[in-house]
C-alpha cells in the first residue's frame, strides 16, 4: 500500500494577526501591497474599534548575502 505524505504550501500557512495597540483585540489582514522599502506591506485593521496598523515585512524569499 502506498504512502501519500502531505506538506503545507505556502499559501495556507497563516499570517500572524498583530493586535490592536488600542483596544488589545485580534486585528484582520485588509491589504498587502508595496511600500518604498518592497513589496511586503501588510495592513490590519481592527473590527472592535476601527484601530487601522501598517507593517513592512521582511521578503521570505530573500537569502541574507
Amino acid at each position: 500500500m502506498s504512502e501519500v505524505y502531505a506538506r503545507p504550501e505556502p499559501t495556507l500557512i497563516p499570517i500572524p494577526r498583530p493586535l490592536c495597540p488600542a483596544c488589545q483585540s485580534r486585528m484582520m489582514l485588509i491589504h498587502v501591497g508595496a511600500s518604498c522599502d518592497g513589496p511586503n506591506l501588510r495592513i490590519f485593521e481592527c473590527a472592535k474599534c476601527g484601530n487601522v496598523h501598517k507593517i513592512s515585512m521582511d521578503d521570505p524569499m530573500r537569502s541574507a548575502k
